[in-house]
Formats: C-alpha cells, sequence, structure tokens
C-alpha cells in the first residue's frame, strides 16, 4: 500500500517514512503540498498522507483542501500530523476533510493506532 509523508523537515520525513514502511506501506516523500499533489499525481494508487500543517510553498490545510476538491483521490486517507495543537485548528483541519489528527511529538504507536482506526493497518501494526 502507498503512502505520502508531506514535511518541509527532512528528518520528520526520514522518521514518519521509516515508521510507515516498518508497518507495511511504499512511501513516497514531498516537501510541501505543491510538491506532494505533484507525488500524487505520480502515486494514483496512495492510499494514505500524513501531513504537515506548516509548510512553505502550500501549507498541509491548503493541501487537504485541494485533495478533497478533486474526486480522483476520494479514497485518499488524510492524517495531519502536527506541532499547532489548539482545537480550533484541530477542527479546521477536520472541516477541511481531514480524517485524522496527530500532534508532534508522538509515537509510533500512536501512528499505528490512528491508522487502525482509518482501516489501515500494516500487516506489523
Amino acid at each position: 500500500m502507498d503512502a505520502l509523508v508531506i514535511d518541509d523537515s527532512r528528518a520528520m520525513r526520514t522518521i514518519l517514512g521509516g515508521m510507515l514502511t516498518d508497518l507495511g506501506f511504499r512511501v513516497v516523500q514531498a516537501t510541501d503540498g505543491r510538491d506532494a499533489l505533484a507525488r500524487l499525481a505520480e502515486t494514483p494508487a496512495a492510499r494514505l498522507a500524513l501531513v504537515d500543517w506548516n509548510m512553505p510553498e502550500m501549507d498541509g490545510l491548503a493541501f487537504i483542501r485541494a485533495v478533497r476538491a478533486d474526486r480522483a483521490y476520494e479514497g485518499l486517507k488524510l492524517v495531519v500530523v502536527s506541532t499547532e495543537t489548539e482545537q480550533a485548528q484541530m477542527a479546521t483541519a477536520l472541516e477541511a476533510g481531514a480524517d485524522e489528527y496527530v500532534m508532534k511529538p508522538f509515537t509510533r504507536a500512536v501512528i499505528a493506532e490512528k491508522l487502525g482506526l482509518l482501516g489501515l493497518a500494516g500487516p506489523s501494526a
């Protein structure tokens, strides 16, 4: 199963990518929302995107809105992974179309639990 990890931090992409790989996903990385839209077009079988909120070029919220406006990506599960902890921002992300929200810092267990809630638990979750 394919997954996108979208974060402007290379370290965070590496950490999340490693977790998803361990959970049975093939991972594609993107540095911001605009890059992620291009990678998504190249990875039509993607079932999951882990999306940072704060990124240059196109932030996570704009990415979520763009994906939800395109029926081609109806089945894509979107999980915001962010340092933004205010309830209003979480609500905004969910209203825009995010399926789940994970606050940084997080653990592999938290990511696996969220994926399980979305029906995307990998074989070793």
